[in-house]
């Protein structure tokens, strides 16, 4: 994932038509311990149960259901 200048103006512009879920999402993307969690459960072949569930809680993550999608 390509990192931008934090410190350029520029590389932030677009934040000013960002909804709070957007923001919050372009926070917790760059930090490195959410990146070391989200990598370590994608390598997992099959989730520990219980896992996405504390995954989510621990990130403040919500998953709402897609249509069709077995909740």
């Amino acid at each position: 994932m390509p990192i931008s200048d934090w410190q350029s103006p520029a590389a932030y512009e677009h934040a000013q038509d960002i909804a709070a879920a957007g923001m919050a999402w372009e926070y917790l993307r760059r930090d490195d311990d959410y990146r070391r969690a989200f990598l370590g459960m994608k390598t997992l072949p099959v989730p520990k149960t219980g896992g996405k569930e504390a995954f989510s809680e621990r990130w403040g993550l919500r998953f709402p259901c897609r249509s069709g999608a077995a909740c």
